[in-house]
């Protein structure tokens, strides 16, 4: 049986795919055309004799031989980093003290972190997740090095992207018929009560609030329920609940802007300084011209 050696460039566009979702994003990230990402795809299966993703117009999956091949791909990967670190120039080390709105850990810092520890096996991240309300005094007062909140001010932290809010109820109950209309909101302070708020105050809708509180898990549980509706951002809303508008007799609201925020104490860390790079180049979405 001739069994081939794999190739660094075969597991790193494997694992760009797997991270990011397509063939297209990885081609980008691994600073390749898509064909030849998919040639390199096409060269790991065939040293490996199966199958690793499932590729159609709409769906990339991992194989269970794909599955099985991850997780020794993203150690190789690490180890990789961490030889030509020794060999080429120290091994950045550090520690970094990173928080997250709750809102965005799931839909944008996890992935990225998935890219980000494996090439830098030497830096320790400590993640807090709260909302933005509560990390952005703690970033300001140097407790934590670097956040991914929304911006509370002009000029506060670099501008990612902008993120959708909007309303959400449970197509069982029908709550958006109601009159007052039963809200849940964050605690007071925060961003999207803010906009809530304000928007059924310019469109002088009755409504009562009937749950506060700083949990995205406790708003999901309160809409689920049949409690209330709720203002939340577009990448938290399960399959399970409904996005309202203006057949619901709910005007649009206002969107965020995502940013990431860093510490002045944090300054001239390298660590940081390398991971604020990161969230940056991967997340911020290009300027309209």
């Amino acid at each position: 049986m001739n069994i081939q050696d794999l190739q660094i460039d075969w597991l790193k566009c494997f694992v760009a795919v797997v991270d990011s979702g397509s063939l297209s994003n990885a081609a980008v990230e691994v600073h390749r055309s898509q064909s030849a990402v998919s040639m390199q795809i096409k060269k790991l299966e065939g040293a490996l004799n199966c199958q690793l993703l499932i590729r159609g117009p709409r769906i990339l999956e991992l194989t269970l031989k794909g599955q099985t091949l991850l997780g020794y791909a993203r150690r190789m990967l690490a180890l990789h980093a961490e030889t030509q670190a020794a060999f080429h120039g120290e091994l950045l080390r550090g520690r970094i003290r990173l928080g997250v709105a709750e809102d965005y850990a799931a839909a944008y810092l996890t992935p990225v972190l998935k890219r980000f520890a494996p090439r830098y096996p030497g830096i320790d991240i400590e993640l807090d997740c709260e909302q933005s309300a509560s990390i952005i005094p703690r970033v300001t007062s140097d407790e934590l090095d670097l956040a991914l909140v929304s911006r509370d001010q002009p000029k506060r932290g670099a501008v990612l992207f902008r993120e959708m809010m909007v309303w959400v109820g449970s197509q069982q109950f029908e709550l958006w018929n109601r009159d007052p209309l039963p809200v849940a909101v964050y605690e007071p302070g925060n961003l999207a009560r803010q906009i809530a708020v304000n928007s059924l105050a310019m469109q002088g809708r009755n409504y009562k609030v009937v749950y506060n509180s700083s949990s995205l898990t406790g708003q999901l549980a309160e809409v689920e329920s049949g409690i209330a509706v709720a203002a939340l951002a577009r990448c938290t809303v399960p399959d399970s609940l409904q996005i309202l508008g203006t057949d619901h007799n709910l005007a649009p609201l206002d969107s965020v802007e995502v940013v990431v925020y860093r510490s002045k104490a944090s300054q001239g860390s390298k660590a940081v300084d390398m991971l604020r790079a990161f969230l940056i180049t991967t997340l911020r979405l290009p300027t309209p011209k």
